[in-house]
């Protein structure tokens, strides 16, 4: 996807360039206002927005893959406290420039450099996570689901590049060793892993289909509650995430380096 240099000649807006995300300002301008995509994500906003309380004052939000800031920002506006987190500073920057802009207090909107896999060191739970375009992105996603999981008090909304299909078989609680051609049905949870490029990005690893992506949701402790937009998932929490043993050596990693890091 090619990243938009900015709106119009703003000198303010291009000495950021370039822009993933169209912020409207509270000045009228835009970020980004050309974007191959449209309005994005403001479209995506529109759907999501619909199906999240309009006053969130109370809540704790985090924002996982925050980038420019646009949804950091509007669940900011409805009173959240949320928490940005990406691992690109030129994202982080802008979101902090215009959280200024839209007269956003640091304390309510926090920004921080962080790998999803750090967020195993993270110890605090919020009452909504957005986990939006970054899953597709991971050489191991289903890891970072059970990391995220553990974040998540009430809800989450994950959102990812998919593979055509809506189909949906139910799996049988053991599958037979001889039983494998099921595996090739339509509707069976499954990823395409993507060797090299996708959209010319080499970032993009894999393509679940929507089976998957509900499946690794319910292995992860979830229930599925809605789909409020295309490719995007809305679930609360069941039970507990799982704590397998892959997960507990990212942890125990994960504190060791916070040890080392506060000396």
């Amino acid at each position: 996807m090619t990243l938009q240099s900015g709106g119009a000649a703003d000198p303010e807006i291009k000495a950021l360039a370039p822009w993933f995300h169209n912020l409207h300002l509270p000045d009228g301008r835009q970020t980004a206002p050309d974007h191959p995509l449209g309005d994005f994500p403001a479209f995506k906003w529109a759907e999501l927005g619909a199906a999240l309380p309009e006053d969130l004052s109370g809540a704790r939000v985090l924002d996982i893959g925050c980038n420019a800031g646009f949804y950091s920002l509007a669940l900011a506006g409805r009173g959240a406290s949320v928490l940005g987190v990406d691992v690109d500073p030129h994202y982080l920057r802008q979101a902090a420039w215009a959280r200024e802009r839209c007269g956003i207090s640091e304390s309510q909107l926090e920004l921080r450099q962080m790998q999803i896999y750090e967020l195993a060191a993270l110890d605090e739970q919020f009452d909504l996570v957005l986990f939006l375009g970054v899953l597709y992105h991971l050489r191991y996603p289903l890891l970072a689901l059970d990391i995220v999981a553990g974040r998540v008090r009430d809800r989450l909304v994950l959102q990812t590049l998919t593979m055509p299909g809506e189909e949906v078989v139910e799996a049988p609680p053991d599958l037979g060793i001889d039983e494998r051609q099921r595996l090739r049905e339509p509707g069976w949870p499954a990823m395409a892993f993507i060797e090299h490029r996708l959209a010319g990005d080499p970032t993009n690893w894999w393509a679940p289909n929507r089976a998957a992506v509900e499946a690794m949701l319910r292995s992860a402790g979830f229930r599925l509650e809605s789909r409020p937009g295309h490719e995007m998932f809305l679930a609360r929490r069941l039970h507990a995430a799982p704590d397998p043993d892959e997960l507990r050596a990212v942890l125990s990693l994960s504190m060791r380096g916070a040890s080392r890091g506060a000396r």
